[in-house]
């Protein structure tokens, strides 16, 4: 994604695996498909809880409590049907990664540089196992910035990985460039994998592989019991700028196939097994940041600079729909009762029919609706003039992402219990719709 100058984000997998835990995008292997439908129509905000910053981590469900970080450092646990805290744990450090639940026990990755694993019922710290570090992706030249001989870290890398559990382990990317694997209850280390650059991606976990991508442009399958790599997959490679390249994208995995995103501005499937491409789709240099979801034979994803919400077909990659989503859009699908619901960068949750990719209803987060800075055209198009670069350096990054917290932007990925989609917002609300 060039981000227009910086204006320019039949299944494989064990059900017994999907029931036992709850993780981001729903499944160990990242499907995005939930068990209960959602609403068809609006009803309206069941509830809203205002946390203390951004969000732009995703909900985990489990046994009637929503759990959410934001980046003021919080991890809240949110009682289900009245919005209400049940308590809170506080990292001295932003919370970028979505949580999961397995046994009793909560893991989400720190930005601090540790793995955390908290007792779902107070809150309380079990154990913290400590990476290397955690940091951005950076590079020289970052989006052909200047000064091409200054190190830039990028303000897009907006997720640190999200932990996901099974066999007994919790599995991770950190941006110390590693693959972790844990014991879920001890927090001691059972292997590490090294890649060549930050790990940010989600681990899918199917069949006792693990698939995760990395910036060093490659998607790996290791063995989830010795951590040695099974094999790699190498995307585009962007050696001078940095702009299209790098694994944001978490995989997911259905039918034998890995189905995964990239910043070199293509979704590829890829032969589960083997690491060989069966297909891939370009995406007119538009980075692909969210996890497709898989449903139905067709992988849905979202793009970047293109604003698009797609459905390709999942054995040819063939499109079957565009719908014009007006803006950015890093979230990940969740698909339930044959409808998509995904955020957008203007602040806007669609509800879209997954079969016709028309739309069905939408909702506009309350900092949208202000619209203070008047970063939104009246359709939901992204105002470039409200939009235009201040500075001409790598600090207009974050003055965008300043920018779309003003409009209460969703970059979290939404999740679906009891006919309610849960999802978060920069404008630092957790939003309960029905």
């Amino acid at each position: 994604m060039k981000l227009k100058a910086l204006v320019g984000l039949t299944l494989t997998f064990c059900a017994s695996v999907a029931l036992a835990q709850s993780t981001f995008h729903g499944n160990s292997a990242h499907t995005g498909v939930y068990n209960s439908p959602g609403p068809k129509q609006l009803g309206g905000v069941k509830w809203k809880f205002a946390a203390g910053g951004p969000i732009v981590t995703s909900p985990t469900i489990a046994d009637g409590v929503v759990y959410i970080a934001a980046m003021d450092g919080h991890l809240y646990a949110i009682d289900e049907e009245t919005g209400k805290e049940k308590w809170n744990f506080k990292s001295r450090m932003p919370i970028a990664s979505s949580a999961a639940i397995a046994n009793g026990t909560l893991y989400f990755v720190s930005s601090a540089g540790s793995l955390a694993a908290l007792d779902i019922a107070t809150g309380k710290p079990k154990w913290v196992f400590a990476m290397e570090y955690e940091k951005k992706f950076e590079a020289k030249n970052l989006h052909g910035l200047p000064s091409p001989q200054q190190t830039i870290p990028d303000a897009w890398d907006m997720y640190t990985s999200s932990p996901s559990v099974a066999n007994g382990k919790v599995y991770f990317g950190s941006g110390d460039g590693n693959v972790y694997a844990v014991d879920a209850q001890t927090g001691l280390l059972q292997w590490k994998f090294p890649t060549k650059d930050v790990v940010h991606s989600s681990p899918a976990v199917v069949n006792n592989v693990v698939y995760i991508g990395s910036w060093d442009s490659y998607l790996y399958a290791i063995d989830a019991d010795t951590g040695q790599e099974k094999w790699s997959f190498k995307s585009g490679d962007d050696p001078v700028i940095h702009n299209q390249v790098g694994f944001q994208s978490s995989p997911a995995v259905a039918d034998g196939v890995v189905y995964i995103g990239c910043r070199d501005a293509h979704v590829y499937a890829i032969d589960a097994a083997t690491g060989r491409k069966k297909w891939d789709y370009p995406t007119s240099k538009s980075w692909v940041i969210g996890t497709p979801a898989i449903y139905n034979g067709t992988v849905y994803v979202g793009t970047s600079d293109s604003s698009r919400f797609m459905a390709l077909d999942a054995k040819t990659g063939r499109l079957r729909f565009n719908f014009d989503a007006k803006a950015y859009m890093f979230s990940s699908p969740a698909i339930a009762g044959d409808i998509a619901y995904v955020g957008d960068h203007n602040g806007k949750l669609y509800a879209i029919d997954a079969k016709t990719g028309k739309l069905a209803w939408e909702f506009q987060t309350d900092a949208a609706k202000e619209n203070r800075l008047k970063l939104l055209n009246p359709d939901g198009s992204l105002n470039q003039e409200a939009m235009a670069p201040l500075f001409g350096d790598f600090e207009d990054m974050y003055i965008d992402i300043y920018k779309f917290t003003t409009i209460g932007a969703i970059m979290s990925s939404p999740a679906v219990n009891k006919g309610v989609v849960f999802f978060g917002s920069l404008d630092g609300n957790l939003y309960a719709l029905q």
